[in-house]
């Protein structure tokens, strides 16, 4: 447990230049509090306690500004930064190494229960601020969302996605700096 809340301080610390101790990180970063709480939740949520799990995400939500349904999958050295108004679905899932940032929703666009609702985020994404990503698509590995684009479709590794609804952009003709 201790390694896996270094492992998470290590990588706040490498994805945010604001961030200056690890004690900072640990005591004051609401995003990382709410992917700790997540984990509780997950576990819970995965031994049936269906019902704790729902309150502690909802306390957790009015705690942290970060709504994570806790049968969410979410991967290792996720950093959610400055965390208000992120929504990640029930049927989500994240993988490794991924970066959000602030007003991120990774939501539905069904209402179908026991299906596949919310989008598959590959390792090494970073999805900029006030973004959307609707629906059971793929974003690939490495791949980089613009601020408050709408994804509403899959997406290859490495693809660079702007605008609304989003489109696959050459990552050599954008500055992605601009957009994130």
């Amino acid at each position: 447990m201790f390694s896996r809340i270094r492992e998470d301080i290590a990588a706040v610390r490498t994805n945010d230049p604001a961030a200056r101790t690890s004690a900072e990180v640990f005591w004051l970063y609401s995003g990382m509090h709410a992917l700790w709480a997540h984990r509780v939740a997950h576990a819970w949520w995965q031994g049936g306690a269906k019902g704790p799990a729902r309150a502690l995400a909802q306390w957790t939500r009015a705690v942290t500004g970060v709504e994570i349904h806790p049968a969410a999958t979410i991967g290792r050295r996720v950093v959610i930064d400055h965390g208000m108004g992120v929504v990640i679905g029930e049927t989500a899932e994240v993988g490794d190494d991924v970066l959000i940032y602030h007003g991120v929703t990774l939501g539905g666009r069904s209402l179908a229960k026991g299906v596949k609702r919310h989008p598959t985020i590959g390792d090494r994404v970073t999805i900029g601020a006030g973004a959307k990503v609707l629906g059971p698509i793929e974003i690939g590995a490495g791949s980089q969302i613009g601020a408050n684009s709408v994804v509403v479709r899959s997406a290859p590794a490495g693809s660079v996605l702007t605008g609304i609804p989003a489109q696959v952009r050459s990552s050599a003709s954008i500055d992605m700096a601009f957009y994130i």
